[in-house]
């Protein structure tokens, strides 16, 4: 072969090459563009099922674990890394029906503040494989049990005042003729309806501070003119138990909420202190600010708490002493709405009492922040106020 023939086949030899690895990086390059570089559909539905609020557990046909997450742990659909024996027999009646299934996977012992009423559903995924995902209704039914049992003492305290008023109205009836009598019963049929009154308040009260109406707007409050309006309210009450109250000197304190709200919760405080009071006896209010609360404490000599009864007597309707309470007509709602009105102004009430010696609930609210000063406007400097001086004349002079 001439050399001309050998030089054109290397230089044929050389563009094929060239071009063959042109073609193959633009082809590699455009495999590497369509080739995802995020996680994969499987990984993102493995992080959905971990994420998941719910109990997750898929079991095969043995009954044996394939996938679960931390939620079906902390629910107890998994415990020692085994499933439920009550979701292992309903996953065999899945399979065999190939039909979902809803189960009861409440714990079978109380375990403190653990979730109470779990419930799980059972459906088919095919080939033997079944899945259970468990919901945590614990909060829908502890509000259940507290509907239930707010409306049986709601209908137990209103039949009480309101069956009282039938008998006494006939009572009144028998005695037409009897001045006396009728006076003496018509004066407990009104205290009856005034207790029934005030039943009826304090439960609207209560219910708008549970989320029925919307809380007014806040607002910065004067805490004295708070303690002044509730010590008014409680004067005559007191006056009538022979009970001196006494508050301390004016604070100045601010605080930013609703006054009737704190008023009505203050009053109540200061009333319930004088129900539990022995005659002769002193009730003080005192103010003060920790670590940025506003504290109101309402302290009285009275016969105390026990502590096993402490943590219940802001419980609607929980009355520590029954007999004084239906002495003073109370309703076992005024500790109630304290703690509510606390709660809605971002704060709590806390008691401290010992039988025998007296108790002091305290109202702790958070203080408010008076905002910074606005920065004072920048002072002129002499030669400014001349300056301007000299204009102004100047131009009163061409007015003029």
């Amino acid at each position: 072969m001439s050399v001309p023939a050998s030089l054109a086949l290397a230089v044929g030899a050389l563009l094929v090459g060239a071009i063959a690895g042109f073609l193959f990086a633009r082809i590699k390059r455009n495999v590497a563009e369509r080739t995802p570089t995020g996680p994969t559909v499987a990984e993102l539905l493995l992080r959905l099922v971990r994420s998941s609020n719910n109990g997750v557990l898929v079991l095969n046909r043995f009954g044996d674990m394939v996938l679960h997450n931390r939620r079906a742990e902390v629910l107890g659909l998994v415990s020692s890394n085994r499933a439920d024996t009550r979701a292992r027999k309903a996953a065999e009646h899945v399979v065999e029906t190939d039909e979902p299934l809803e189960i009861d996977l409440s714990p079978l012992e109380a375990r403190g503040r653990q979730p109470e009423a779990v419930v799980g559903e059972v459906r088919p995924l095919g080939d033997g494989y079944t899945v259970i995902e468990a919901v945590d209704h614990s909060e829908a039914a502890r509000l259940e049990a507290v509907r239930r049992d707010f409306v049986a003492n709601v209908s137990h305290e209103l039949k009480t005042p309101v069956g009282a008023i039938a008998l006494l109205a006939e009572a009144v009836l028998d005695a037409a003729d009897d001045e006396e009598e009728v006076r003496r019963f018509g004066g407990k049929i009104l205290h009856e309806s005034t207790r029934l009154g005030t039943l009826v308040t304090e439960l609207i009260s209560l219910s708008r501070l549970q989320g029925a109406e919307r809380l007014p707007d806040l607002n910065v409050v004067d805490v004295d003119a708070v303690v002044r309006e509730a010590l008014g309210r409680t004067r005559l009450s007191a006056e009538s138990a022979d009970i001196s109250v006494t508050a301390d000197n004016p604070s100045g304190l601010l605080v930013e909420g609703d006054r009737t709200l704190l008023v009505t919760a203050l009053s109540n405080l200061l009333a319930n202190a004088v129900a539990y009071s022995p005659p002769h006896s002193p009730v003080s209010v005192s103010r003060r600010v920790t670590d940025g609360m506003v504290e109101i404490a309402v302290t009285d000599c009275g016969i105390g708490i026990a502590e096993d009864e402490q943590h219940r007597v802001f419980e609607r309707f929980y009355r520590a002493d029954k007999a004084r309470s239906r002495a003073t007509g109370g309703t076992g709602l005024g500790l109630a709405i304290v703690k509510h009105v606390a709660a809605n102004h971002g704060g709590e009430v806390t008691l401290w009492s010992r039988p025998g010696t007296g108790s002091t609930f305290t109202l702790r609210l958070p203080a408010y922040q008076v905002p910074d000063p606005a920065p004072e406007p920048r002072q002129e400097t002499a030669p400014d106020r001349v300056s301007r001086f000299v204009v102004t004349t100047h131009e009163q002079g061409g007015r003029s």
